[in-house]
């Protein structure tokens, strides 16, 4: 039998203790990669964005990413958050319904994200609100202005106002002031955002002594109206009242004029975008929509905020590319306040907002997360977006 001196030889123990800071260091190490796939790299923040980057609703979605890459850009470029930049982690749900909740599921899962940004649209929005909230993962739309997309939690918040806000106060101006008392309404069957856009309206116009002539309905991606748009010469209403988006309301407006409908078309924020006026041309004169931001206010922080993106993109910004620098903005400024990227935290830290100094507005969040915040009318005017408006927050009912 061998003795134990000869088992334990100081050669041997040292190779076992070399082994053994070897495992540790190993172990140190891998627990390292699990608290950096946590939180994202070392030293970023990882927050997700869902929008529709390509497809028929392309422009919103990219006009709310170039808000954010530019609200991103500036914070690191100060620092970052505590010494960490903020990375974005893109999806594109590509327009199509399904999209947005697989992109959701992807960047909680895969890329661990703290926070989301989007969906752009309301529909988007209602699909994957409820995985964000399911997982206990803050998500900020900037656009999506349907009432039920807050309803889905408490961890769903927006920086834009609601369906009622622009619904109601685009009812009263046309009401009080343009007089009308007959409005024809030609609606987006296929977007929740246009159907409740309409209910709100209705509601508003008809308590105010206006009545609703006649209602025409349309889906996504049509381009032939002029079925729905003939009963409106019968009707001789005042007004033609179509809550959608840009590319089929350009198309609705032009081939109105084509067949000699000269009342004003009103819309809603969908409209707010270039391609409105590229696509329906001199068409589109004497329109009046809802939205939420002019690149014309004088006051300091709108017009820090247009130079800085012209100078970055080479264009004024849009409604949605304010709406998308606003809600990177504010989420960023949540994060600080929490102190930490732990996702509840800035959840809770979210829900204080109030007072933020938006490009688009203060902002504060109500008791439902949603934005208290102003609103304005636009007209068009010599092929160019014009102020006719504002709605105060007081006018939200």
């Amino acid at each position: 039998m061998k003795s134990l001196s000869r088992i334990f030889s100081p050669t041997l123990a040292f190779r076992c203790f070399d082994l053994t800071v070897r495992l540790l260091s190993c172990s140190f190490f891998v627990l390292q990669l699990a608290l950096a796939a946590g939180s994202g790299a070392e030293g970023t923040i990882k927050i997700g964005e869902v929008d529709p980057l390509t497809g028929g609703v392309s422009q919103f979605g990219i006009g709310c990413h170039q808000g954010y890459v530019l609200a991103f850009e500036q914070i690191n470029e100060a620092g970052g958050i505590s010494g960490q930049k903020i990375q974005l982690v893109s999806e594109d749900d590509q327009s199509k319904p399904g999209q947005s909740a697989t992109a959701v599921r992807k960047l909680i899962t895969q890329d661990k994200v703290v926070a989301i940004l989007g969906d752009a649209t309301s529909s988007a929005t209602l699909e994957s609100a409820p995985i964000a909230q399911n997982d206990k993962i803050p998500m900020v739309t900037p656009t999506a202005t349907n009432p039920r997309i807050t309803e889905v939690g408490d961890f769903i918040f927006r920086v834009c106002f609601l369906d009622e806000f622009q619904g109601r106060g685009l009812a009263r101006f046309a009401r009080e002031k343009l007089q009308a008392k007959k409005i024809f309404t030609l609606t987006d069957v296929k977007q929740d955002y246009s159907v409740d856009l309409l209910k709100f309206f209705k509601d508003e116009f008809t308590r105010l002594g206006g009545a609703i002539v006649g209602e025409q309905s349309y889906s996504t991606g049509d381009t032939d109206f002029r079925a729905q748009l003939t009963p409106i010469r019968a009707a001789k209403s005042d007004a033609i009242y179509v809550p959608g988006y840009y590319q089929e309301v350009a198309l609705i407006v032009k081939q109105g004029r084509q067949i000699g409908l000269t009342m004003p078309f009103i819309g809603c924020d969908g409209w707010a975008d270039q391609a409105l006026l590229n696509i329906g041309g001199k068409a589109m004169g004497g329109c009046f929509f809802t939205t939420h931001f002019s690149p014309d206010d004088q006051t300091p922080v709108v017009k820090s905020f247009v130079t800085e993106y012209q100078e970055k993109y080479g264009a004024l910004p849009d409604t949605f590319s304010a709406l998308g620098y606003d809600a990177a903005r504010v989420l960023a400024e949540a994060i600080r306040r929490a102190g930490s990227s732990n996702s509840q935290a800035v959840r809770d830290a979210l829900s204080k907002t109030a007072g933020f100094p938006g490009v688009t507005g203060q902002i504060s969040f109500d008791a439902n997360r949603n934005a208290s915040k102003p609103g304005l009318i636009v007209t068009v005017k010599n092929g160019k977006f014009e102020v006719a408006e504002k709605i105060g927050p007081s006018s939200e009912r």
